[in-house]
């Protein structure tokens, strides 16, 4: 078998974006979980989009990547969070 080599060099700021209905727990969960995967996580980077109806929130997290296996674990359980809608 042979190895990929990484298209994204480590560790870098990665963004990632998720996409929830507008909730008073979302931000604070999505929040949680980006700390939860990256103890040096900057919440004043954070951007929030809200949907043109006001009835969804973007956030887009730049998450400091340091490893393949430690983004594909943050999109699983971003994906998997009943608040999310969608993981970019």
């Amino acid at each position: 078998m042979t190895e990929q080599k990484s298209l994204i060099e480590y560790p870098s700021e990665f963004p990632i974006k998720v996409m929830g209905k507008v909730n008073p727990d979302y931000l604070p969960a999505i929040l949680h979980i980006a700390h939860q995967f990256d103890p040096t996580f900057d919440e004043s980077k954070v951007e929030q989009r809200p949907s043109k109806d006001g009835n969804y929130l973007g956030i887009t997290l730049p998450i400091t990547a340091t490893s393949r296996e430690q983004l594909d674990e943050l999109y699983r359980t971003l994906s998997t969070h009943p608040l999310v809608s969608v993981v970019l």
